[in-house]
């Protein structure tokens, strides 16, 4: 079957250009140019990924992003002419799971979006073997994918799950940053050991009573996270 791939772009030649080598590798593509009529489009389509340009009309792509990830936890991919890190932590804490820069190569841009379908298949299929996991008062899911919290269940994009739950099935070994970004991103991605601060100050804004003092995910200074069971 054919996989859906959502092109969110204003400028016509891009937009088309990014369609033109997807449907070369058998893509069904769907362009919108303007970000509020993606919120009709995601709840009247199935797609597989999204590639999501930062600067539209209307709404702007990390607005955006949000809004989709509270939807759905398919693969999304900011397209953006913006170099500065900060731009990318900013969207990679609104849960985009990769960054491709303008100009950018026809050929990286189809490898990335089978690089990302390929892995978020691979976690919607894999069944853990731990099942449920229960922790004090959190219980995580990892055939679900759903994370419960004394009694209530709690939201996780893709990779703060994948995060949590590498973690979770590994207690108390320290992870540095660096092994955790190649485990959860994998080497291709585009960023910096940085995501991976901003993914864990979010996990632990969602679970940590107090998150100067957390109970679950610790840092240790020098070296990287650990996490206690």
């Amino acid at each position: 079957m054919s996989r859906k791939i959502l092109i969110v772009e204003d400028d016509q030649t891009i937009a088309e250009l990014e369609r033109d080598f997807l449907e070369i590798e058998n893509y069904e593509v769907t362009i919108i140019s303007d970000g509020k009529d993606t919120r009709n489009g995601l709840i009247n389509n199935q797609f597989d990924l999204i590639l999501l340009d930062i600067m539209l009309p209307t709404i702007n792509g990390y607005e955006l992003c949000k809004e989709i990830r509270q939807k759905t936890d398919i693969p999304i991919l900011m397209v953006t002419a913006k170099h500065e890190d900060v731009d990318k932590v900013r969207g990679f804490g609104l849960g985009a799971d990769d960054f491709i820069v303008k100009p950018f190569s026809p050929t990286e841009l189809v490898a990335r979006v089978k690089a990302h379908l390929a892995r978020y298949e691979r976690l919607v299929q894999h069944e853990a073997p731990q099942g449920v996991l229960h922790i004090g008062e959190l219980e995580i899911n990892t055939t679900s994918r759903r994370v419960i919290l004394e009694g209530e269940e709690v939201s996780f994009t893709t990779k703060e799950f994948d995060l949590l739950q590498f973690m979770a099935t590994q207690p108390n070994q320290v992870f540095s940053k660096e092994h955790l970004y190649e485990k959860i991103w994998g080497l291709d991605a585009m960023g910096d050991n940085s995501t991976v601060t901003v993914h864990i100050k979010k996990i632990r804004k969602k679970m940590e009573k107090n998150t100067t003092a957390p109970r679950y995910i610790i840092t240790v200074w020098g070296s990287g996270y650990r996490f206690d069971d």
